[in-house]
């Protein structure tokens, strides 16, 4: 089977060589995101492997029906950038990686608390030009502290588990209650008494039409004055224009995002030498409450093995029964 990955980074090529080892098929890499105009490139593949960023609209699905395209492999858990019906209607079939090493995603979110909280990478900068003053820098205990996990699947409860270690009371919001939850201590409350009663407030749900901008101005007004907002899930999850006015007024004391909802034209590529065009993410850049990474909660090894090793299991069930256990449509 030829497979080409599009939005490739040098990482997917050795992890996925590597797990390739054990399925023999041909894998392809292109640097190029997968759209409407880069469709072409898949001519000659069964499979494209596409990720987070890619835009697999109507119109592209048709361009990649044309070229022969069968199946669609999305190495990532989401699938909100497929346009469903249309690949059910060409008979594509689409498959995701549902679950990978939650404890990444988890950790890193407890990374940007724990930095943006103590100041970890402000101070880091002061050190190094030999300034050890404190002033600026006075955190906060997690400990004792309400936090409020929006969304209670596989990275929420990692998230939640951390999270009681530090001593945290943790509540939760989830359309699908989770027993798993409720037994590490957690609390199901309605949204707005999360919003109401949550120190830090941490998004950890898919993104959908139900939920596009979940975080807007009226939920951030009924948070906690000074709160902290992170989000490592999906960026359309955040109005982004919202949170700056909360963040100007200091409604939102502390602001954590590994991800952006227009990331598309800027994260996984190297802008550092050219002018950055999104005003919104420029401004967001300029508070010193506010934390920035680059869509990096799933980057660990252990996740992309995983990540690897599932998409292309993916593939060959899709190869030889043409159905998959993780199967979208």
């Amino acid at each position: 089977m030829n497979v080409k990955f599009f939005s490739a980074q040098a990482y997917d090529k050795t992890f996925f060589d590597k797990a390739n080892q054990h399925f023999g098929f041909e894998l392809e890499y292109l640097e190029a995101p997968l759209n409407v105009q880069t469709a072409r490139l898949a001519a000659g593949a069964e499979a494209v492997c596409a990720f987070v960023n890619d835009q697999l609209d109507s119109a592209c699905l048709h361009a990649l029906h044309r070229h022969g395209v069968k199946w669609v492999a999305l190495r990532c858990a989401g699938f909100n950038q497929v346009d469903l019906d249309s690949a059910k209607a060409l008979g594509i079939k689409v498959v995701r990686v549902p679950g990978y090493s939650p404890e990444a995603v988890a950790e890193h979110t407890l990374a940007l608390i724990l930095t943006l909280n103590r100041h970890t990478h402000r101070a880091y900068n002061r050190v190094r030009e030999s300034n050890f003053q404190l002033n600026g820098l006075l955190g906060f205990n997690l400990h004792q502290k309400t936090v409020g996990i929006i969304g209670t699947g596989q990275i929420g409860l990692a998230t939640a588990r951390i999270l009681t270690g530090f001593g945290c009371q943790v509540l939760g919001y989830d359309p699908y209650p989770s027993d798993a939850f409720l037994a590490i201590g957690g609390t199901y409350v309605r949204l707005d008494e999360l919003y109401s009663r949550a120190d830090i407030i941490s998004l950890h749900c898919p993104l959908s039409p139900e939920n596009h901008h979940l975080i807007n101005g009226s939920a951030i007004a009924e948070m906690k004055r000074g709160v902290m907002l992170v989000n490592t899930s999906r960026g359309g999850l955040v109005d982004t224009r919202a949170a700056i006015l909360a963040l100007k007024s200091g409604q939102i004391g502390y602001l954590a995002l590994d991800v952006y909802e227009q990331e598309s034209e800027f994260f996984f590529r190297d802008l550092s030498d050219e002018i950055l065009t999104d005003d919104d993410l420029s401004r967001l850049m300029t508070f010193p409450n506010v934390l920035i990474t680059g869509h990096q909660g799933f980057f660990t090894q252990e996740a992309l093995t995983q990540i690897a090793e599932i998409t292309l299991s993916n593939l060959r069930e899709l190869n030889e029964t043409d159905v998959c256990g993780h199967q979208v449509v």
